[in-house]
C-alpha cells in the first residue's frame, strides 16, 4: 500500500494552566488519503487545535509532540518556520469558518487568490491573474473577472468562501484542511460549498481533511468519519457505516439527527439509549 498524504500517530496537545498543564488532545493516531475524511466533534473537543497542529499554527504556548506528524513523509515535527512557509498554501492549504474574517478587507480579491502563487512560483503577472481567473470560475463564480476587481466587502457570504476556496487551491496543493468552512452560511450555501470542496477534491486528486461539528451533514459528502470527544478520538470508520457505531457517544450523535420522522419527538442526548 502506497503511503498515505497524513500520518498522525499519538498526537497530544497541552496548554499551560493554574493548576500545571492542560491536554486538549491526548494521543490521537489517524491518517489521510487522497480522499475525504471528516473529523467531527462539539465544542471543546480538540478537532480544530489538531487542524492547526498540522499547520504548524498553534500558539507558541502549546505543547505539542506526536510519535509520527508527518505530510507527504516529510517530518512535520522537526520544520523550521521557512519550512512551514514553504509547505503552506503549497502543499497543504487551510479554510476556515468565516471568509469576514480570513479575507483582508485592504486587498482586492486577485491579489489575494494570487498569493499562493505568488509566494511558491515564478509564474508572471499575466499567468497569475489566468490562472485567478480559472480558479475562480471553476469554484462556482458566475462572473470571475467582476470578482478578481472586488474587494471582500462586496461579495456574500457565499462568494467569499468560494473565493476562499479558490485561494487554497490555485497552487494545487495535495491536502486541504477544512475548519468548519460553512458555519457562518445557511443550509442550502451549506450543501452547495460542500459539494463543490468534494467535487474538487476527486477533480484535482487531493485530500481532504473536513472538521466540522455536524455528523449528519458531513456524512453525505466524506468516506471516512472521525468522531472526537474530550481530545479523544470515539471512532473511526466509513461513513455508511454509522448507523453501526460501536461507540456509544457515536450511536447517539447519529440518533439525534432530525428528519421526518422525528419531527415534533424529543431527539435523545448522550447517556439515552438511542
Amino acid at each position: 500500500m502506497t503511503e498515505p498524504l497524513l500520518s498522525v500517530e499519538e498526537l497530544s496537545i497541552s496548554f499551560p494552566s493554574v493548576a500545571g498543564s492542560v491536554r486538549v488532545v491526548d494521543g490521537i493516531s489517524f491518517s489521510v488519503g487522497r480522499e475525504v475524511v471528516a473529523l467531527v466533534g462539539e465544542s471543546g473537543s480538540g478537532k480544530s487545535m489538531t487542524g492547526r497542529a498540522i499547520m504548524g499554527l498553534l500558539p507558541r504556548s502549546a505543547a505539542v509532540s506526536a510519535k509520527r506528524l508527518a505530510f507527504d513523509g516529510q517530518d512535520l515535527t522537526t520544520l523550521s518556520p521557512s519550512g512551514w512557509n514553504a509547505i503552506r498554501g503549497d502543499g497543504i492549504g487551510l479554510i476556515l469558518q468565516d471568509p469576514k474574517y480570513s479575507l483582508n478587507p485592504a486587498h482586492k480579491v486577485g491579489r489575494q487568490v494570487e498569493e499562493a502563487l505568488l509566494l511558491h512560483t515564478r509564474l508572471s503577472s499575466s499567468e497569475r491573474r489566468e490562472r485567478a481567473l480559472d480558479m475562480l470560475s471553476r469554484v462556482g463564480l458566475a462572473d470571475p473577472m467582476r470578482v478578481y476587481g472586488s474587494y471582500p466587502a462586496a461579495l456574500s457570504g457565499g462568494m467569499g468562501q468560494r473565493v476562499m476556496i479558490a485561494a487554497m487551491l490555485i497552487n494545487r496543493p495535495k491536502l486541504l484542511i477544512a475548519d468548519e468552512p460553512t458555519s457562518a452560511l445557511d443550509r442550502n450555501l451549506q450543501d452547495q460549498i460542500l459539494t463543490l470542496l468534494r467535487s474538487l477534491t476527486e477533480e484535482l486528486g487531493m485530500g481532504l481533511l473536513l472538521i466540522s461539528h455536524d455528523l449528519q451533514q458531513v456524512s453525505r459528502y466524506a468516506d471516512r468519519v472521525m468522531v472526537m470527544r474530550h481530545g479523544h478520538i470515539e471512532d473511526q470508520m466509513a461513513s455508511a457505516d454509522l448507523s453501526h457505531a460501536k461507540s456509544a457517544y457515536t450511536r447517539a450523535l447519529w440518533a439525534a439527527r432530525p428528519s421526518a420522522a422525528t419531527y415534533g419527538t424529543q431527539l435523545p442526548v448522550y447517556g439515552d439509549e438511542p
